[in-house]
């Protein structure tokens, strides 16, 4: 499979607004995809399209040769949203060895996924009682246990040190050699670099979707932020 993901001509409306007005774009299986944007841009939006609990307007997301939203993907896609998808009043490993139990996983699989994220000297304390970084790596180690082949995450190392935003990063590309699709979104575009490709997008219009370096040459920036502001500028200026 070339493509992990693919929307056609994705239309959301919420309420009265046009999140994504037309989008079409593809997300390469195996690799680590970039999802970036300013606040409001529609990254969430197309995320939740992509996971299947948003409603569509009009178009078609493919998601690992399915619809999205097929009961068959619900065990192939791992999703971490923004805000920690755990419960406070139990410990970090019962958290995980209940989506285990979702997934109809043996409970050892949680230990794993706790190591991997980096909370096996937190395993026993309540969620409640993490920072907030160690939440969101609480979510993650949720998300894992089901070895997903498609792994979707919103703004994943926000609240997260520079140390253990790299240890994130290297998890991300270790799962994507492994054969995992990778999807981070992020509003940080020092964060873009990571990426095998981006997607940029604002104001839910897809402006760029190309590999980090070829987005430099074409626009003859230094950085990638650079080369976001000029392609922004372009855009504006048709």
């Amino acid at each position: 499979m070339d493509d992990a993901v693919k929307t056609e001509r994705l239309r959301v409306r919420r309420g009265k607004k046009t999140v994504l007005p037309g989008m079409s774009a593809a997300i390469p299986a195996g690799k680590v995809t970039g999802l970036l944007g300013p606040s409001g841009s529609g990254k969430t939006t197309l995320i939740r399209a992509i996971v299947g609990v948003q409603k569509l307007s009009g178009g078609t997301i493919d998601v690992l040769g399915h619809p999205a939203g097929a009961a068959r993907l619900r065990s192939q896609i791992g999703y971490v949203t923004q805000s920690p998808s755990i419960y406070p009043d139990l410990s970090v490993a019962d958290n995980v060895r209940y989506f285990c139990a979702a997934y109809g996983i043996k409970k050892g699989a949680a230990h794993d996924a706790i190591d991997k994220v980096g909370l096996s000297a937190q395993a026993s304390q309540t969620a409640g009682s993490l920072s907030g970084g160690q939440r969101a790596r609480a979510s993650l180690a949720c998300a894992l246990v089901a070895n997903p082949r498609l792994l979707v995450l919103d703004e994943p190392t926000v609240g997260q040190d520079p140390v253990l935003r790299e240890d994130l990063w290297r998890q991300f590309h270790r799962l994507a050699a492994a054969g995992v699709t990778v999807l981070v979104s992020s509003h940080v575009m020092d964060e873009a670099s990571r990426c095998d490709r981006l997607l940029i997008i604002r104001d839910g219009v897809l402006v760029a979707d190309d590999v980090p370096q070829r987005l430099l040459d074409v626009t003859g920036a230094d950085d990638l932020e650079h080369a976001f502001l000029s392609i922004v500028q372009r855009q504006d200026e048709q």
